[in-house]
């Protein structure tokens, strides 16, 4: 479709809320609290106000990225239903100035995160808004069904940009971090495409249940399932987390399990899916949780 004809809508003012939602609040609540773990867990010191900043500048990069994710995605984002009241499908924000408002947010975020923090952090930074504007939006969303897979890696990288913010380098244990979202990504996004097919269906989206059918997904996500729950017992085999974490995760990874094969006796509206959709939500922040109590 068309990007010039895909939104046929008169633009009107916009709000400061609808700044807002252009950049994916409830997704961004998930990064910075990850990012926020990450900084906690790092060894040594770093002053409140530095922290304060690095995590500022950590919002604003994913707002950045949310908000030039969805300029670009605004022809597909007016065909799917779960999408359709976003701020540029709805005329309350023109797309110019969509993009405009991410470019800045994104170089502010960038240069301040390097003027005030460090330049390793800022460079994880902006790696990441690039990485999930340039692989996972512009060439792999629409392209191949391992999208959410490789492009996963996007949001994988806030905690070890909390970390770097503290110590200024990126260790073994600040890539735990990083493995245990990015297995976590593919199962939690097939769960919502199923949930959700016809709405890529719709708009051509190459999800992997689309390309290859629902079963063979429900497959894989059981498949990732089992190398997230080795990924998210690692903090303690490593001596990031305690006795209380591993026991704690691993009841967690079994209620994951049992949603994850349960989605195989799903109903044709994929309930089961929906469900193990914000389970899988609520399993990552507890999972953060638990490491963060222990620091």
């Amino acid at each position: 479709m068309n990007k010039s004809h895909a939104i046929a809508v008169n633009f009107s003012y916009s709000s400061v809320m609808d700044y807002i939602k252009l950049m994916k609040p409830r997704v961004m609540s998930l990064v910075v609290f990850t990012s926020f773990c990450g900084l906690m867990l790092a060894p040594g010191n770093i002053h409140p106000f530095i922290a304060f900043v690095a995590m500022l500048c950590i919002t604003l990069g994913s707002g950045a990225a949310a908000a030039i994710n969805m300029w670009y995605d605004r022809d597909i984002d007016a065909i799917m239903k779960r999408t359709q009241n976003r701020p540029i499908v709805i005329g309350a924000i023109n797309p110019d100035e969509a993009l405009a408002f991410g470019i800045v947010l994104a170089v502010i975020s960038t240069i301040l995160m390097a003027l005030c923090v460090n330049l390793i952090a800022s460079l994880l930074l902006v790696t990441t808004i690039l990485y999930y504007i340039l692989i996972y939006t512009v060439w792999l969303k629409r392209s191949s069904p391992q999208n959410v897979v490789i492009g996963g890696a996007a949001g994988a990288f806030p905690p070890m940009i909390g970390w770097a913010a503290v110590t200024g380098d990126v260790s073994v244990t600040s890539f735990v971090l990083f493995i245990i979202i990015f297995l976590w990504t593919p199962p939690h996004s097939w769960a919502l495409a199923i949930y959700r097919l016809q709405d890529y269906k719709d708009c051509k989206v190459p999800m992997m249940p689309v390309i290859n059918g629902i079963y063979y997904t429900k497959k894989l996500m059981l498949f990732y399932s089992i190398l997230m729950f080795i990924s998210s017992i690692l903090p303690f085999f490593i001596g990031l987390a305690g006795i209380q974490y591993l026991i704690v995760t691993c009841i967690l990874n079994v209620i994951f399990f049992y949603y994850s094969i349960g989605i195989f006796k799903d109903d044709a509206q994929n309930t089961k899916a929906k469900r193990l959709f914000f389970y899988s939500i609520l399993y990552l922040f507890a999972v953060f949780l638990l490491l963060l109590m222990k620091a």
